[in-house]
């Protein structure tokens, strides 16, 4: 395994929801990343980002690890979830919450369902 590889699998054993994406969870850099931490912001999910601009190797490693070429992806009980379009479509339809609830990731429920009012 190259050492982007394992630094992250690393990341996505050590933690239990990872994001990573263009930016920081702060401080996204582009449109799709700001997207999907806004959702878990706002969810108040207790998550890792990881600011794949920050390094290079992690950057391309992310996309050759999950065999999905775009960022922002979701990781989840190290299993990947998805990128954006995946997770606002999961967010709408209530499964997210229901990902959240099965492995034990504590969220907002009003929160979502917010989410879900503001664009139903």
């Amino acid at each position: 395994m190259s050492d982007a590889a394992t630094q992250i699998k690393d990341t996505i054993t050590a933690n239990d929801v990872v994001l990573f994406m263009k930016g920081t969870k702060e401080m996204p850099q582009c449109g799709f990343s700001s997207r999907v931490a806004g959702v878990l912001n706002y969810m108040g999910v207790n998550y890792s980002d990881v600011n794949v601009l920050a390094d290079e190797g992690v950057r391309q490693g992310i996309k050759d690890f999950s065999d999905w070429p775009t960022i922002p992806q979701l990781y989840v009980k190290g299993e990947f979830v998805g990128g954006c379009d995946i997770i606002t479509e999961m967010t709408l339809s209530g499964e997210l919450d229901t990902l959240f609830e099965n492995n034990g990731v504590t969220y907002d429920k009003d929160a979502a369902d917010k989410i879900r009012e503001a664009n139903g």
